[in-house]
This record gives C-alpha cells, sequence and structure tokens, in this order.
C-alpha cells in the first residue's frame, strides 16, 4: 500500500484520534511552546542585525549599501536552508534537525560578536542563516503535527508569531544594553540562549508519531508506543505494512510539482516571494530609516519594536479568525490593508505619528504573512510537509535577499523613508491578491 493507503489502517486512525479527538495533553502544549520560544529567539537572532546595524557601521567602518550585504547574505542563508537542508527533516526527524540547527545558530552568533570585518560578518551572519532557515520549517511541521485539527492553523501560527515576539522583547533588550555593553553583548545574549534552549528540545522535545509512522523502520514502532505513553494512551501492536517504495517521493521537490499539487505550489511560491520582498526590507531597516529621518537610534529600536508589536497581535488575531473567515482569504486581505497604510503613512507624513502607523503596519502585513506558513503545512501530508514548508520559505526568501539589498542601495542614494514606503508596499498588494486565489480554509 501507499503511504496515503496507510492514513486508512487502523494504527494509523488511532494516532490521528489520539490527537485530534483527545484532550490537549502536557506533552503537546511542552513541543508547543518550546516551538514557540525557538522561534522567539530566531526573531531575536535575526533582528539583532537590525538593532546593532548603526553602531556595527560606525564602530567598523561599515558603509550601508555593504552592511545591506550582509542582510542579504544572512537571508540567502536562511533561503538555502530551507531549501536544501530542511527536507531532510522528512528524512532524519524534526527533532534531530532542529537540534542541529540550534548548536549551529548558538555557537554562530557567539562568534558573531567578536568579528572586525565586513567579510566576517558575511560569513557568520550567512551560517546563521543557514541554520534558521533549516529549523523554521521543522517547527512548522511538529507544531502542525503535535496539534489537534481543529487547531492547527492557530498552532502553527502561534509558534511563527515567536519570531516577531522575540524580535520585539529583543528590541527592549537591545535598546538599554547597548549603550552600555557595545553592539557584541546582543549577539552573545543571542547566541547563550540558543545554546540553552539546545539543552531543551534534547531532554523534553520528542519526535512526531506521524514523521515516525511515515518513515517507518525497526525503531519506529518502540519509539511511538513510548510517546504514546506519555500522551497517556495504549501503543500499536504493529506498524501498517508499506510497499516497495512508498517512500521515494520524500524530501523530494518535484513531489510537490506532480499534477495534483503544482497549482497550489506555485501560486504558494509566488505569494512567498512577494511577501518576503517587503516584510524583510522592513525588519531590516526600519531602525535605520528613522534615525535617518532625524530621530535617535533608541527611538529606531522603539520603531522596530512597535512593528514587531503589531505583528504578535495581527498574527494571533489571524490564527483565531482562520477558524471563522477563509484562511486565504484573511491572508489576502491582510496584505493589501498592510499595502494601504503604508502608502497612507508616506502620503500624510507619518513619521509625526510613526509609533502606531508601524504598529497597524506590522499588526496586517506578518499577520498575513505568517498565515502562509499555515497554509504550506495543511495543504501537504506528513511525507512532504517540511520539504514544502521549506521549500516555499526557501524560495520565498529569494524576495528576502532583494529587499533588504534593494533598501541598502535606496538608503545610500538618499530616498526618503516615506518614498522607500511606497515602493515596497507594491509586492504585498500583488502577494495579496495570489494568496487569495489559493482558497484555502
Amino acid at each position: 500500500m501507499t503511504v496515503g493507503a496507510a492514513a486508512d489502517t487502523e494504527e494509523t486512525l488511532l494516532i490521528r484520534e489520539v490527537f485530534d479527538q483527545g484532550r490537549v495533553t502536557r506533552i503537546q502544549l511542552l513541543v508547543i511552546t518550546i516551538s514557540l520560544l525557538l522561534n522567539m529567539l530566531d526573531g531575536f537572532d535575526v533582528t539583532a542585525m537590525a538593532f546593532t546595524v548603526h553602531s556595527i557601521g560606525e564602530q567598523l567602518h561599515i558603509a550601508p549599501d555593504l552592511l545591506g550585504l550582509v542582510f542579504s547574505t544572512a537571508l540567502a542563508g536562511m533561503m538555502a536552508g530551507a531549501m536544501l537542508i530542511a527536507p531532510w527533516s522528512d528524512v532524519i526527524g524534526r527533532r534531530k534537525m532542529i537540534l542541529i540547527c540550534v548548536t549551529t545558530i548558538g555557537v554562530s552568533m557567539c562568534l558573531t560578536a567578536y568579528a572586525s570585518s565586513i567579510w566576517q560578518l558575511i560569513v557568520l551572519r550567512g551560517i546563521t542563516g543557514l541554520g534558521v532557515g533549516s529549523m523554521l520549517a521543522s517547527l512548522a511541521a511538529i507544531s502542525s503535527e503535535y496539534a489537534p485539527e481543529k487547531y492547527r492553523s492557530l498552532a502553527v501560527v502561534t509558534i511563527t508569531a515567536g519570531y516577531p515576539l522575540g524580535a520585539t522583547i529583543g528590541g527592549f533588550i537591545a535598546a538599554p544594553m547597548m549603550p552600555v555593553y557595545g553592539w557584541e553583548s546582543i549577539f552573545l545574549a543571542g547566541g547563550i540562549a540558543t545554546l540553552l534552549m539546545g539543552i531543551a528540545v534534547y531532554f523534553w522535545m520528542p519526535e512526531s508519531p506521524q514523521f515516525l509512522l511515515a518513515k517507518g523502520g525497526p525503531r519506529a514502532l518502540p519509539e511511538i508506543n513510548a510517546i504514546l505513553k506519555r500522551l497517556h494512551h495504549p501503543g500499536l501492536k504493529e506498524l501498517p505494512e508499506m510497499e516497495a517504495g512508498a517512500h521515494s517521493d520524500k524530501a523530494n521537490v518535484f513531489s510537490l510539482l506532480t499534477p495534483e499539487r503544482r497549482n497550489r505550489t506555485l501560486i504558494l511560491w509566488t505569494s512567498f516571494l512577494f511577501c518576503f520582498i517587503s516584510l524583510y526590507f522592513m525588519m531590516s531597516w526600519i531602525p535605520k530609516l528613522v534615525v535617518t529621518a532625524g530621530l535617535s537610534e533608541s527611538t529606531g529600536v522603539y520603531a522596530s519594536v512597535a512593528f514587531n508589536g503589531g505583528a504578535i497581535i495581527g498574527i494571533i488575531s489571524l490564527g483565531w479568525m482562520s477558524a471563522r473567515i477563509g484562511l486565504s482569504n484573511l491572508i489576502g486581505i491582510f496584505l493589501a490593508g498592510s499595502a494601504v497604510f503604508m502608502m497612507a503613512f508616506a502620503y500624510a507624513e507619518g513619521v509625526k505619528y510613526l509609533f502606531p502607523y508601524l504598529f497597524v503596519i506590522g499588526f496586517l502585513l506578518q499577520g498575513g504573512f505568517v498565515g502562509l506558513y499555515a497554509v504550506a503545512a495543511k495543504i501537504y501530508p506528513t511525507e512532504l510537509r517540511t520539504t514544502g514548508v521549506g521549500w516555499a520559505i526557501g524560495l520565498g526568501r529569494f524576495g528576502a535577499v532583494i529587499g533588504p539589498y534593494v533598501g541598502g542601495v535606496l538608503i545610500a542614494s538618499g530616498i526618503s523613508m516615506e518614498v522607500n514606503f511606497i515602493i515596497f508596499a507594491a509586492p504585498l498588494l500583488i502577494g495579496g491578491f495570489i494568496a487569495y486565489i489559493l482558497a484555502v480554509k
């Protein structure tokens, strides 16, 4: 039988019932909580460069266009990690992949504190990006697989909300720390905290039973039964038999482009691409744009906090509303709304109302964007879930590379914050329209 056919066996139905119909257990909450905390650290780790970019540029005498290259290199690493490394989570398991990524991120963050040249920053931020990009898809997959069906979208968007939440908390940490301890302290704090979370993953995060069932092998049955025991459910007597070649499409991008999946896959990739262009321009350059507009460096950090603070509420709101309104409909409305507010900010001289505008833009932009993660987790089966999410994130990150680099060039050319907002509102209008076409509930 195929993997799809295996879904009808008594064993698979038992696992589905455990997660979809039983009450939410401590283990399920623990997995989602650890995933949330890891995403928070990812948000801090990635935006640490945005918080420190002005100080690094002055201390190391690096021009804004070259610093834009550092941003883009980190995001290119995230893209490569999502596309080339994350799919191996469908082979070696979500837990092992997360452990590898946490270690990589923590070590590279600590070493970044000792960087003294543009090339050292490029290499180390690239390595950090590889780890973050590889881990995001695994976190989305394991959270989806441990959440009940009714709350699956909410679980995915909630743990993904950790990204802007970490960036927001990081802003409150970075603003008082930098004047006293220097920009290096921000990277050391993020690196050490990430390594400590690796210990939590090792001891408390189990593997996904759905992955073990789909993967098979001699160790799958005892590992699944050990997890079911922790969930206070009886174990399986045996695993369903799989025909030879049943797993041949795992971790294979071509399986995402079969006739029945091709249209949705291409639409998803395109929507991610346009959203990433604008999102990562905003996340990378808000502090610098604010300083360039004549405000203080601490105001720039708090402006980033306002953007990411709005994102947290927007993401949770979208997750709650998705149980009542079509998910792709919500995404389209949120993204189009964010474009409208970006243009309103520019034409209304929004710098006078900087924080409220950025809060609303963050609410709509990141709320809609994170909904795409839930879409990706929904449209692909277990054996392709991390591959599907990873490739959507990875290909979309072409936009994340383009956005910060173009932003750096525009800033170096003297383009104002208001004009930049108008330019980067356009991709959101396009991305919102494309997401609406997906028609995912």
